[in-house]
C-alpha cells in the first residue's frame, strides 16, 4: 500500500466518525481551523473564514459538522498551482454573529475576535474532546507514510499550534515531537507504537488493526526468511564437509592407506564412501557399535587431516 493510499484511507475512516457531543464537535472544528483554516479581515470589523482541505470527504464532513453547529458554509473546488495540480476543496464561511460566537467558543477566535495561535485548554478538557481534536487535526493537515519509514505528521501554520497538538497527544498517551520548518511547524511521531496510538485515539481503529496485521505478517515473513537462510547455510556447510570427507576417504583408498588406519577411522571412511550424502548423525547411528555425532565428526576430521597432510602409516589412531 502506498503512502498516498494509506493517508486517504485514514482520512476516509476518520471522516466517518460522527461526534455526538457538542464539545466534541467544537474540538474537532477547532482543530480543523487551527490546521487548515484562514481568517480574512474584510474591514469595518467584519470577518470571513475558509478551510482548505485535501479531500472532498473531509470537506463534506466539515460541512456537516458546521451545519450541526448552525454555521452555514459553501463548498468549492480548485486546482493547486503546483507541479501536480492536485485538486483541493475549500469551505467558505461567512462571519455572521452566530459564527463568530461558535468559533470563539471553539477557541478559534479570542473574545476580542482575534485569531488565536492555539485554543484554550478548556476546548480539550475531556478525553472525548482530546480524541476529537486529534481527529480534526489529522483531517485538516495530517499525513502518514510507511511501513518501511513510518512517519505521522500534523502541520500547523505556527509553532504554538503544533505544540498544542503535541500536548493534546501527550495527554491522550501519544508521544509526539515538534519541528519548525520555513513555511510551517509540525507535530510528528516516527514509531509505529506512537502512530498506532494516535490513530486509535482519533478513531481510526480499522487502520490500526490493518497496520498491526501487516506488521505481524512482515515479522513472520522475516522470521521464515531468516530460518530458511540459516537452514540453507547449514546445508551448504554440511555438503561442503561431506564432500571433503568423501574426497579424503577416496584419496586414502587410492593410496592403499585405509588398511593401515585404526579400525575406528577405517570404519568411518568406509561409512562415508558407502553413504556420501548422509549427515554426521546418520553416519554415527550406522556405526558398529553406534557412536555419538561428535565422535563421528572427530574421526572424519582426522581422515581429512590425514589426506591433506599426505600422512600414511599405522600411527593414525582413533
Amino acid at each position: 500500500m502506498s503512502s498516498t493510499t494509506l493517508v486517504a484511507d485514514v482520512r476516509s475512516e476518520l471522516a466517518a466518525v460522527i461526534p455526538e457531543r457538542r464539545c466534541d464537535r467544537l474540538a474537532e472544528i477547532s482543530a480543523l481551523f487551527h490546521t487548515a483554516g484562514v481568517v480574512h479581515l474584510l474591514g469595518r470589523g467584519e470577518l470571513s473564514f475558509h478551510l482548505d482541505l485535501a479531500e472532498s470527504s473531509v470537506a463534506r464532513r466539515a460541512f456537516t459538522t458546521l451545519r450541526s453547529l448552525r454555521i452555514a458554509s459553501e463548498i468549492r473546488t480548485y486546482r493547486r498551482n503546483a507541479f501536480d495540480h492536485a485538486a483541493r476543496t475549500q469551505l467558505l464561511v461567512a462571519g455572521s454573529p452566530h459564527t463568530i460566537e461558535v468559533l470563539t467558543e471553539a477557541g478559534v477566535l479570542s473574545s476580542e475576535q482575534r485569531p488565536l495561535e492555539r485554543p484554550p485548554g478548556r476546548v480539550v478538557a475531556r478525553p472525548c474532546c482530546r480524541s476529537a481534536y486529534l481527529r480534526g487535526a489529522f483531517l485538516g493537515a495530517g499525513s502518514l507514510s510507511g511501513p518501511r519509514s513510518p512517519h505521522l505528521e500534523v502541520r500547523t501554520p505556527l509553532h504554538a499550534g503544533a505544540a498544542f497538538v503535541r500536548s493534546v497527544g501527550s495527554a491522550a498517551g501519544v508521544r509526539m515531537r515538534v519541528v519548525d520548518r520555513d513555511s510551517h511547524s509540525a507535530a510528528y511521531a516516527k514509531s509505529w507504537d506512537a502512530i498506532e496510538a494516535y490513530l486509535a485515539v482519533a478513531g481510526a481503529t480499522d487502520t490500526v488493526l490493518m497496520l498491526e496485521e501487516r506488521a505481524l505478517v512482515a515479522g513472520l515473513r522475516a522470521d521464515a526468511n531468516r530460518l530458511a537462510n540459516a537452514d540453507h547455510a547449514n546445508l551448504v556447510r554440511q555438503s561442503s564437509a561431506a564432500r571433503a570427507q568423501l574426497d579424503a576417504a577416496r584419496a586414502l583408498r587410492e593410496r592403499g592407506a585405509l588398511d593401515a588406519l585404526a579400525p575406528s577411522l577405517r570404519a568411518a571412511a568406509e561409512l562415508r564412501l558407502r553413504h556420501p550424502s548422509l549427515s554426521l548423525r546418520e553416519l554415527a547411528a550406522r556405526a558398529d557399535p553406534p557412536v555419538t555425532k561428535a565422535a563421528m565428526a572427530g574421526r572424519l576430521a582426522r581422515l581429512v587431516a590425514l589426506a591433506r597432510d599426505d600422512v600414511e602409516g599405522p600411527e593414525a589412531t582413533g
